[in-house]
């Protein structure tokens, strides 16, 4: 690691990463280059114009947004403009040629995996810290595959059977991810009429509850429940999912999804506000011990009623 470099040095660690991180990388290797970019005082308008390409081509290579990532010929081309060094040159480019390995997920058919779903699924592998609120199914990590499959038949009440099987299949493989020995941390809220409401059977509902019992008391999930007596509460009308990635010099995400689409909130603005948002309902949800204890307690009162 190059005490010279210290921005740019820290990601050396993600080229040794077993797992490409695809969303990730081609987000870094933007930044770098902004960073680069602004600290020889230079406008994109200008860097832009002075290697020839649109305004609007340097804005999507610096996002770090498209579905592929920039060319190697683009990146030398900003890189030789900035005078870089051989040092950072190199390790944008490795950066680069690891962006273009595919993550596990894009291995899926792009019926299964629309570019937004894409770019949350990379964004989660990627993530430090997941905060994430839900009003009408528990979280996507969370799920069981009978709880996941009965949200898809719901969804997609005429999909067939192959297509249901392969959704469970690409849930199950993302909940890996809190598995792994750098899972993020989870901080999960919801409303309490998810609990109650009932997919499948009571059965089903019963083994859900107790996956989020298990699930509740691991070190990196944190689970608590916003009680249907709570009046005044200050839910928002949809599901969030709040993403941080840790001191990489990537801002906060929030993402919102739609029925066919979906929103990437990245201005420090608007993403404070749904941050101190998931604050208060944490302050007016049932606290983790006692939200554990309101799972248990619904658990057995769907065994009590059988299915």
């Amino acid at each position: 690691m190059s005490a010279e470099f210290p921005r740019i040095s820290r990601l050396e660690p993600y080229l040794e990463r077993t797992e490409p991180a695809p969303t990730l990388l081609k987000m870094l290797v933007g930044v770098q280059l902004a960073g680069i970019r602004e600290d020889l005082g230079l406008s994109q308008d200008q860097a832009a114009r002075a290697v020839g390409f649109s305004p609007a081509k340097l804005s999507r290579i610096e996002a770090g947004k498209s579905r592929r990532p920039p060319t190697e010929a683009d990146v030398r081309k900003l890189l030789e403009h900035y005078r870089a060094e051989e040092y950072e040159v190199s390790l944008l480019l490795q950066l680069l040629r690891r962006a273009g390995e595919p993550g596990w997920w894009q291995r899926y058919d792009k019926r299964l995996m629309p570019e937004w779903f894409d770019r949350l699924v990379g964004l989660q592998e990627a993530a430090t810290a997941i905060r994430t609120f839900e009003l009408q199914y528990v979280p996507g990590l969370l799920q069981t595959d009978a709880y996941t499959r009965a949200v898809v038949e719901r969804g997609l009440p005429t999909a067939p059977t192959r297509e249901v099987l392969r959704r469970v299949e690409l849930r199950t493989r993302r909940r890996e991810l809190l598995y792994r020995p750098d899972a993020p941390q989870l901080w999960a809220i919801m409303d309490e009429s998810v609990l109650l409401r009932v997919l499948g059977s009571r059965e089903m509902m019963r083994a859900q509850l107790e996956h989020l019992v298990e699930m509740a008391q691991r070190p990196q999930v944190t689970v608590q429940i916003v009680p249907l007596d709570v009046t005044n509460a200050s839910a928002p009308a949809m599901p969030i999912t709040y993403l941080r990635f840790g001191g990489i010099d990537l801002p906060d995400i929030v993402y919102l999804e739609h029925i066919k689409s979906a929103a990437f909130l990245e201005d420090r603005d608007e993403t404070e506000e749904y941050r101190l948002a998931l604050d208060r309902l944490g302050d007016e949800a049932l606290n983790p011990r006692e939200s554990l204890e309101r799972l248990r307690e619904t658990a057995e009162r769907y065994s009590r009623m059988g299915s």
